[in-house]
Parts: C-alpha cells; structure tokens; sequence
C-alpha cells in the first residue's frame, strides 16, 4: 500500500500535496523508489535518517502493524501531520498512547478507513442514524470474500505470524468492516464470544477463520464471520431494526420498510398469525466511491482548508478494541467484556509470541501488486 499511495502522491493525483521523500529498510525498495521518482524525492534506508533528516509536512504510515503507534508517536513529536494504514495497531494499550500523542500536537491525523467512501455505506448510516430503522435489534456482516493462497502469507517474514503481524484476518483483512460496523450503526459492543480457527485452511499460526457473536448496551446482538479460505467468498451486511431491514450485498442497498414499527405492531395486533407490511425498497445510492483517493484528498485538505475529517485517526482504537476482544475471547474461551483488560491482552499476546514454535523465513519480502483487490 505504501508502494501505491507514494505513486499517487508522485503522480500529482492529490492536489496541493506533493511525495518529497521515502522511508524503507530494504534495499531493494529504495533501488526500486530512485527508478521509479528519481533524486526528486529523498530516500532514507533508516528510520533515524528519515526523521532526522526529512523535510516534510506529513506523512503516511504504512509499515507493518506493529511500528504504526510508535511510528505516529514520532511523527506527532516532530511536528508532522498523519494519515496512518489500518489497523491503527496490535493492541489498545499503545494505540491509546498514539491518541494521546495526537491530541497534543494539534496536528491532523487521519486513518485509511477507505471503505468509509463508499456511497453505499454512507447510505446506509444516514438512513440509520436518521432514526429510519428505528431501534437496531440485531447485526450481521458475513464478509468472506478475501480469499488468499498460501503464497500471500509466505510473501513477508513478518506476516501471519504473533510477532510479526500480532494477528491474521481480524487484524489484516476485517478492520475496514470493524470500523464501517461501528461508524454504520453508532454502537460499540458491550461483551463478545468468539470462534476463530488458528491456521484452519493455510500453514499459518494466527486465525484465518472466525465466528464472533457480539452484544449491544441496548440488548441487541450481532454476528461477525470472516475467513481466507473460502471461494468463492461472500460480503453480506444486515443490520435489523423495529421499523425494517437495511442488506448491503452485490454492490446494492436494499430497505425492506415495515409501514408499522415491529414493536407497536407485536402490541396491537390481534390475529394471531400475522405481521407488519413491509415493503421492499431499491435504494438508490448515487457518487463514487474514491476508497484511498478520497481519504488522501480528504487529509490534505483538512491540513490545507481545515475540511473535517471522514476518518479521524482516534477512531482506529474502536476497530482494533474488536478484534482485540474477538482474540482475547477465543484465547481464553470465554466471554469478554468490553472496554477488555488492557493488561491481560498485552500478557496473553506476549504468550503467544514466546511460545510460539512456528518457524518461517523472517528474510523474506515479496512486495505484492494492491492493484484490483479493493
């Protein structure tokens, strides 16, 4: 991804923001970075150099999970503004710490929740968030349709791995529909029970399947399915409410509108066997869906014009507290309540990493062409 942003930004794609420099530890990238953009822009082979040195106004993070937090910190500190990739971190703790260092500086920060551009997804909260579906009751996203071969997972030494990656497609493939599944409806859960599969389909030792069921503060509850190895894979999204249903699937919204709320009409009807007329209505969602275009342009012009952001970097913690609760849940085979226990994840995920026996080429780096799977 940082291999695509850095060619938008050298392309002149977003106006008023120019690529003056580039950070990466290999080698082969930095070859790769002076073919492709020339000594126009400055290449650093070390993170020191890079934040010594750099002459920048912003910058976007897209490393492995781990450095992003620290990254951000540093960034913050130096003055610079940030627009960090999903997921905002591994875990709550420190990401917590990347919030607060954000709130000092006054600097704009931003993260890469592309998906939140999407006209279909907008539509979808608007119509929620107007009241239009009343009370939700129940959520479900079965979001499988992210198939990966073994071959993706052996690309990177860091990848799929505790140490290196700190999670597999609850942290790597699913923070985009964690986040829209908060940012959809408004409501955070309030306890989660979860399901995940460790290396279920591929040679990995983080989870590449997961069941989450999840509970709501106003007595609703949702259902969260996501995996890598299934194809052909499926993108449903279905959130019910006392006054319908709203289903995202196939690229289309439907409202299936009860004329009459499901809860006046459980007290009032009085037939027996029946229930409230619905009717099914097409949604006509119009825009284009700008996914990381619309989000570089949207920083750049909140640093340059003061535009309010449509993804502010401090709600990347919501996604991650998710996850981190789908992990904790299924490490310890339990519920877990959320906020979670900050402390016992950050031990239970230092377990995992020092027992683990899982051995892979930590030398390893293939950097993938992004371009046709978003």
């Amino acid at each position: 991804m940082g291999t695509s942003h850095a060619k938008r930004l050298f392309n002149r794609e977003i106006e008023g923001a120019i690529l003056a420099a580039v950070c990466d530890v290999r080698e082969d990238r930095m070859v790769k970075a002076r073919e492709e953009f020339g000594d126009r822009v400055k290449r650093f082979l070390t993170i020191d150099e890079f934040f010594a040195d750099a002459d920048i106004d912003g910058v976007i993070i897209a490393t492995p999970h781990y450095d992003h937090p620290t990254l951000a910190i540093r960034s913050f500190e130096k003055g610079w503004h940030v627009l960090c990739e999903k997921p905002a971190g591994v875990y709550t703790k420190n990401v917590r710490l990347m919030n607060e260092a954000a709130a000092k500086s006054g600097k704009v920060f931003s993260m890469m929740f592309n998906q939140r551009t999407n006209p279909l997804y907008q539509k979808m909260r608007e119509l929620i968030q107007s009241g239009e579906l009343g009370e939700i009751k129940r959520t479900n996203w079965i979001i499988t349709d992210w198939y990966r071969a073994q071959s993706y997972y052996d690309s990177g030494g860091w990848r799929a791995t505790w140490e290196g990656e700190g999670g597999g497609v609850m942290l790597n493939q699913s923070p985009h529909q964690l986040d829209l599944w908060q940012w959809i409806t408004g409501m955070m859960p309030t306890r989660i029970r979860s399901f995940c599969g460790f290396g279920k389909y591929h040679d990995i030792e983080v989870e590449d399947d997961v069941t989450a069921y999840v509970e709501y503060e106003n007595g609703a509850t949702g259902l969260f399915v996501t995996s890598t190895g299934e194809a052909p894979g499926t993108n449903r999204f279905e959130v019910a409410g006392d006054r319908g249903k709203l289903v995202i699937e196939n690229g289309d919204l439907t409202f299936w509108r009860l004329r009459q709320s499901e809860r006046e009409f459980n007290q009032t009807f009085k037939g027996g066997f029946g229930e409230p007329e619905s009717w099914k209505i097409d949604i006509p969602v119009r825009g284009k869906n700008e996914q990381h275009l619309g989000i570089l342009e949207n920083w750049v012009d909140a640093i340059l014009n003061g535009t309010e952001l449509l993804a502010p970097g401090e709600e990347g913690i919501k996604s991650l507290a998710i996850s981190n609760g789908v992990y904790l849940s299924s490490w310890l085979d339990d519920w877990v309540e959320l906020p979670i226990d900050e402390d016992l994840y950050y031990e239970k995920l230092q377990e995992k990493i020092a027992t683990s026996t899982f051995s892979k080429d930590t030398k390893k780096d293939v950097t993938l062409d992004v371009s046709g799977t978003h």
